[in-house]
């Protein structure tokens, strides 16, 4: 099992929710989290916008959810590194429907990974 999986099961198993109110330094335990560009909660389904360098696919992210009662917390955190290099490189908009995440839909949902500004490719 990868550090970052480890890491990642430890965080969900562990209601690590109040630990996420502040930005991870670089190299903290929260660094194995996957920052995130954006998020958007639909109707149908949750879309996050990831860094890539041309390859990333959904298949690459597990997927954390817990349940505790009525709050519902959700991590992402990367199985496989995108090793691609592409002029595409940049961003990927990754869609997980509420049923392939297990959830009702319009579930309050407490995502626990950190956003960060896109600087544009390359930055």
């Amino acid at each position: 099992m990868n550090r970052r999986v480890f890491i990642l099961a430890a965080l969900a198993l562990g209601g690590c929710a109040g630990a996420v109110r502040v930005i991870a330094p670089p190299g903290g335990p929260l660094a194995e989290l996957e920052p995130l560009y954006g998020a958007q909660a639909g109707r149908d389904a949750l879309t996050v916008t990831v860094a890539s360098s041309g390859c990333t696919a959904k298949a690459d992210f597990a997927v954390y959810v817990e349940k505790k009662g009525e709050a519902v917390t959700l991590a992402l955190g990367r199985r496989r590194l995108d090793t691609c290099r592409s002029f595409a490189a940049g961003r990927a908009d990754l869609r997980f429907t509420w049923e392939e995440l297990g959830l009702p839909p319009r579930t309050p949902v407490f995502l626990l990974n950190p956003l960060v500004a896109w600087r544009g490719p390359g930055a």
